[in-house]
């Protein structure tokens, strides 16, 4: 891996865990612990991290955390079309995971005048949307707190899901590559995210169209694990053959 490529995956990495350890990175990405101080001290310069013993945190985390907004707003005139067009298949009476992040955040915001609708997350922020909701119930899983996602992750999380079974699962992700499948860049949120496939009837794929084509670090699986996949009408016809090769419905949300 290149230099630049390494820095690239090793910012993806604190943007989602919002810290990381010299040791750590220095293991997965088969460096030495020098080589790793050098990209971090790269990456405090351009504004992204701040070095401390023995590892790095997210700049300006803190200040996100306590106004409980997600570092992620890339996109969003997307996310919310999709979002728009996700709430079309939610109806009253079913129950859903909503997984966390930015596009299931903006599926959230829109969730309202339901009648017993429950929404399980391990997205805190999500959870304070829907909370005050009439007509929504709203389950919040355990697990260990990512600060820059607002939400639980890890083995504790996942056991949540454990002898659950729900309607729908609109599932986020941070990559749709070719060869890895459906891609993330934290290792603690892919047993999450496999819970949360094995408990649901039915997988929705909300995913704006600079996700395609896109290689985090983590892979969960191949696109078939999805039922359907909701994206924005940016997706390039040549991102549409390779995808249509998978058993997957195409829903385009569009302005």
């Amino acid at each position: 891996m290149l230099q630049n490529q390494r820095r690239d995956k090793i910012i993806e990495l604190i943007r989602e865990d919002g810290h990381a350890k010299v040791i750590d990175l220095s293991r997965i990405f088969k460096v030495t612990e020098v080589t790793i101080r050098q990209d971090l001290e790269s990456l405090e310069k351009e504004g992204f991290v701040v070095r401390e013993h023995g590892g790095a945190y997210l700049k300006n985390l803190d200040l996100s955390v306590r106004n409980f907004s997600l570092q992620n707003q890339e996109n969003l005139s997307e996310k919310m079309m999709i979002a728009r067009k996700a709430v079309e298949f939610i109806h009253d009476g079913d129950t859903i995971i909503l997984d966390s992040g930015s596009t299931t955040s903006e599926i959230a915001k829109l969730l309202s005048g339901y009648t017993n609708l429950t929404i399980i997350t391990n997205a805190l922020n999500i959870a304070l949307i829907l909370g005050a909701q009439a007509g929504i119930n709203v389950v919040v899983t355990g697990g260990e707190f990512k600060a820059p996602t607002l939400s639980l992750t890890g083995q504790k999380a996942a056991d949540f899901f454990q002898n659950l079974h729900v309607d729908k699962l609109f599932l986020a992700t941070a990559g749709i590559a070719l060869k890895s499948g459906l891609t993330y860049p934290g290792i603690s949120d892919i047993c999450v995210k496999r819970a949360m496939i094995e408990s649901a009837n039915e997988i929705y794929l909300v995913a704006d169209s600079s996700k395609i084509g896109k290689n985090a670090f983590a892979s969960l699986g191949a696109l078939s694990l999805i039922n359907y996949l909701i994206t924005d009408s940016k997706i390039k016809p040549e991102d549409i053959a390779w995808l249509k090769t998978y058993d997957v419905q195409f829903v385009i949300a569009e302005k």
